[in-house]
C-alpha cells in the first residue's frame, strides 16, 4: 500500500503471491458489530403479536410453540438455532462433515454461485406456506437481519429457505459469531436465540457482510429506540 521502488515492489509482489492464500480462503475481518446491546434489542420483542396462522417446531417430532411475530418495522421469533452448512463446499461445510449437506441456497451470491454458509452470516426462513409467508412481510432474500444470543448481537441476511413447518436455523458463520458450536452435525443451541429481520431492507450484493453490519447497525439503533410516538 505504500510507494516502493520498482524493484522492491516485484519482489514484495513475488513473495506475496507465493505466501498469501486465495481471496476466497481468506476469512473475513472480524470487528465488534453491534453498540446497541441485546438488552435493548431484546426489551423491543419482549411481547409477541403473533402473524403467521400458526406455530412452528424447532425441529421434526418437536412442540409446535413457535409464532412468527410483528412488529411496525420487523418480524420476528425466539427459537433454536440449528446449522445450515449447505451452499459452496467448504472444508467446515461439505458432504463429509454434514451428513444433510446439499450445495445450493435458496438466494445466490452476485456471480450467480450459491452462498457460502461458511463465510458469511445468513439465516433461514421457512419455505413460504399457509402457515407463514416471509415475502408478504417485505422479506426476502437479503434482507437484513440482527441475531441475539445471550448478550451477543450480530447481523446476518436472508440467505436460505428451509422446510415448511419448521424455524430455526443459521449458517456456519452465524453461529461461530455468536459464540455458538458451529458444527453441522450435533452444533447449534437448543434455545434462546432471537432472530429480529428488518422489512423492506436488501443488502446488495447480498455477500456483502459489511454492508449488512452497517445497515443493521443502523436499523437496529431506530429499532431499539423507536416509540409508539414517533409513528403517530
Amino acid at each position: 500500500m505504500r510507494v516502493q521502488s520498482l524493484t522492491l515492489a516485484a519482489a514484495s509482489a513475488a513473495l506475496l503471491a507465493t505466501t498469501t492464500p486465495p481471496a476466497a480462503q481468506i476469512p473475513p475481518t472480524v470487528r465488534r458489530e453491534s453498540t446497541i446491546s441485546a438488552a435493548e434489542l431484546l426489551a423491543k420483542v419482549r411481547d409477541c403479536a403473533p402473524i403467521s396462522h400458526g406455530r412452528y417446531r424447532s425441529d421434526n417430532g418437536a412442540p409446535a410453540n413457535i409464532p412468527v411475530c410483528g412488529t411496525r418495522e420487523a418480524v420476528f421469533w425466539k427459537a433454536d438455532m440449528d446449522i445450515d452448512c449447505d451452499g459452496r463446499p467448504g472444508p467446515r461445510c461439505n458432504s463429509r462433515t454434514d451428513p444433510y449437506f446439499a450445495a445450493s441456497t435458496a438466494y445466490a451470491q452476485s456471480d450467480g454461485r450459491p452462498l457460502s454458509a461458511e463465510r458469511l452470516p445468513f439465516i433461514v426462513v421457512p419455505a413460504p406456506s399457509s402457515l407463514w409467508d416471509y415475502r408478504d412481510h417485505g422479506i426476502g432474500g437479503g434482507s437484513v437481519v440482527a441475531v441475539v444470543h445471550r448478550d451477543r448481537v450480530r447481523y446476518a441476511v436472508v440467505g436460505d429457505t428451509g422446510p415448511q413447518g419448521i424455524i430455526g436455523e443459521a449458517s456456519y458463520a452465524t453461529a461461530k459469531a455468536l459464540g455458538i458450536r458451529a458444527d453441522p452435525h450435533g452444533g447449534g443451541a437448543p434455545s434462546g436465540v432471537t432472530y429480529i429481520v428488518f422489512k423492506n431492507t436488501k443488502v446488495s450484493p447480498i455477500e456483502d457482510h459489511a454492508e449488512a453490519v452497517t445497515e443493521g447497525e443502523r436499523l437496529a439503533r431506530r429499532f431499539a429506540h423507536w416509540t409508539r410516538a414517533e409513528a403517530e
